[in-house]
């Protein structure tokens, strides 16, 4: 019987074991599929499914701009109240936003002309307080190699571990959170936004070589001022204040909670593993059910598989694409992984968990630990 039509997902199956052993898969766990990107990207092409889609880009930055105009008469209109913390959070929430059409203009999404996608790209992270540089390096490295150990920084060491080798290296309060991570993950991501701008900042200080490094700074300081000094000037200091974390809190939930879902949980590819493009791209990669919503709530990152199969693709463009790969997958018996939001967050908590266990005391009961004690 194909997997593909059985009740559970083997994907599903695969990544609990996975995530369970701590081991890491290697290229023969999973069959070459060489020409697979080729056939799939020719059907894709055939039905001009690569073409720039300008209008949908238009339609949707209009939209932000006028949302982010009504939240600056909003801020002013509302004045000395404490109904502006409602105002942070609309602004958190249109940085995600913006963040997301930055993405896809960072992979020449938007435009015909490549430079002026990373012209734009630039403009639009500089604008939300983040290095271009920092940030194009990082994830360009993450689409090169998802989910491979050694390579993907996504799943390189900091306050959360996403390998059990790290986890076991934690000491001190860093091994206590790490204990715990999966339930602390969302609460952690209050944090995120902060942090995204502490290493724009780090990565554009320091001593190696940065490209366009002056230009950047100076933007990224000149949004700054363009967001405190308002703040400062008509909202009581401590509001202000309020202000800033509110939008700082949802802006950081908000990035988490819609690149989390995307590939933590996802089998970790072995540092030494070399698999074809398709494999390796489909496999580490985790779709969202919901359709419209789901593209318009996550900037089109629902589409995960099909994003990184052909990463310059329109938004508007992967749902179509979506029933061309999967169509492939079905046929060949390659584990296709779509859940719904829900679903992906459970699993992405429960990944974390067991991948915590290795930072807990080797005599705690690990049901206890994960349960708390009573």
């Amino acid at each position: 019987m194909n997997p593909q039509h059985t009740g559970e997902h083997p994907q599903r199956r695969e990544t609990a074991a996975v995530a369970a052993s701590g081991s890491f898969v290697d290229q023969d766990s999973y069959p070459v599929h060489a020409r697979a990107y080729l056939e799939v990207s020719q059907a894709v092409k055939e039905r001009g499914l690569m073409r720039r889609a300008p209008l949908f880009y238009w339609g949707v930055g209009a939209a932000l701009l006028l949302a982010f105009g009504g939240c600056i008469a909003a801020f002013v209109l509302v004045g000395q109240s404490w109904f502006q913390l409602l105002i942070a959070a609309a602004l958190g929430l249109l940085f995600t936003q913006a963040a997301f059409i930055a993405h896809e203009a960072a992979h020449r999404q938007i435009l015909s002309f490549g430079p002026a996608n990373d012209r734009l790209a630039k403009l639009l992270t500089g604008s939300l307080g983040l290095s271009y540089s920092w940030w194009n390096s990082k994830h360009s490295r993450h689409h090169a190699n998802p989910n491979k150990a050694g390579k993907d920084p996504d799943i390189e060491a900091g306050t959360i571990s996403f390998l059990e080798t790290d986890a076991a290296k934690t000491r001190g309060l860093h091994r206590r959170i790490a204990a715990r991570q999966g339930w602390l993950f969302f609460p952690l991501l209050t944090l995120e936004g902060l942090n995204l701008h502490v290493q724009s900042y780090k990565h554009l200080m320091s001593r190696g070589r940065v490209k366009g490094r002056w230009m950047e700074l100076s933007m990224i300081t000149a949004r700054f001022a363009c967001l405190l000094i308002p703040l400062l000037l008509l909202l009581p200091l401590g509001m202000a204040f309020a202000f800033i974390g509110v939008q700082l809190a949802v802006f950081g939930v908000y990035m988490g909670a819609s690149f989390a879902p995307n590939h933590k949980g996802m089998p970790i590819i072995s540092p030494t593993a070399k698999l074809d493009f398709f494999s390796k791209q489909v496999r580490t990669s985790r779709n969202i059910k919901g359709g419209w919503w789901a593209t318009a709530l996550l900037g089109g990152l629902n589409y995960q598989v099909e994003h990184h199969l052909f990463p310059s693709m329109a938004r508007n463009h992967l749902a179509q694409t979506q029933q061309i790969v999967r169509a492939y997958c079905q046929e060949h018996n390659v584990p296709y992984t779509e859940t719904t939001l829900a679903e992906s967050y459970a699993i992405v908590v429960q990944y974390l968990n067991r991948v915590g266990i290795a930072a807990r005391d080797p005599f705690d009961c690990p049901t206890a630990a994960q349960f708390g004690r009573r």
